[in-house]
């Protein structure tokens, strides 16, 4: 009796060495083994053996594509603008050993190194260069953490860059500075229009000006040309001139008449009397 409780309890231990020794590895792991608490070696995918009770599986790490989640963070730019910003990275761990004794936990380690990065890449831009060039902010941040993340035998394959966005107390300030600029332009709109419309209104008085002062000169001459004509045809000093008065003044009539202010138009009982008297006014003076 004794020697097959012996047996069966060997059989036992047996069975449990066969299954701690017999292990299968997955594909898109890694297993670290330590032997005796010392890192021994890494399983690959597939049937694999160990020593039962000498070595153990320490950690089971994976070789697929990992996808971290960068939380959102406040950044203050150059030119003292709040924006907040968050990214994704994806990246692949190559050397097990490394991700496990290199640092205590390699995916916060790598979340840590990315906001670090990225606030100090954004806090020596302008607004304006932050909003405008996110490819050069991927771009610089994944040239910045590759060679820190490769010492814990991980490598980045991308980091995108979400959401860059001013804060919203900073985008209120943007919409009542983009509205004053609105309005100042508007203001410069108009003012220019007045502007312009004043200098046409002074070139346009300008230019009739000049003509009606191109006319009277032109109207003068014509009438001393008229006098000299007729001082030459009739010898008489008086005549001529009164000629032209009295056809001025008639022609003066004339028109006061055909306006619709003019009610009365009087005319002189001894017109050539009145226009003789005009004369010799002007031939007084």
């Amino acid at each position: 009796m004794e020697i097959l409780n012996i047996v069966i309890i060997l059989a036992v231990l047996v069975i449990i060495t066969l299954y701690k020794s017999i292990n299968i590895v997955p594909q898109g792991e890694e297993w670290l083994v330590e032997r005796l608490g010392k890192f021994s070696r890494v399983l690959k995918p597939g049937l694999k053996l160990i020593i039962p009770y000498i070595e153990t599986v320490r950690q089971k790490i994976t070789t697929r594509d990992i996808i971290l989640d960068i939380p959102q963070q406040e950044v203050i730019t150059r030119d003292n603008a709040v924006i907040l910003t968050n990214a994704v990275a994806f990246v692949r761990v190559t050397k097990p050993e490394n991700a496990l004794y290199g640092v205590e936990d390699f995916r916060v380690a790598i979340q840590q190194l990315i906001m670090t990065t990225l606030r100090s890449i954004l806090g020596e831009m302008t607004l304006d260069e932050a909003l405008s060039n996110r490819e050069h902010i991927k771009t610089k941040l994944k040239d910045q953490i590759i060679d820190d993340v490769a010492d814990w035998g991980v490598t980045v394959k991308s980091v995108e860059i979400q959401d860059i966005n001013p804060s919203t107390s900073m985008q209120a300030s943007m919409e009542r500075q983009a509205a004053a600029e609105r309005e100042r332009r508007a203001i410069e709109t108009t003012a220019e229009g007045n502007k312009n419309a004043a200098i046409l209104e002074a070139d346009g008085k300008l230019a009739a000006a000049e003509r009606e002062a191109k006319a009277q000169i032109t109207l003068a001459n014509a009438s001393a040309e008229a006098i000299k004509v007729i001082s030459e045809n009739i010898q008489d000093k008086e005549l001529p001139a009164m000629f032209l008065l009295g056809d001025r003044y008639i022609n003066s009539l004339e028109k006061i008449s055909q306006s619709n202010n003019g009610k009365f138009v009087i005319y002189p009982a001894d017109l050539q009397s009145a226009v003789k008297g005009m004369l010799g006014n002007v031939f007084k003076k």
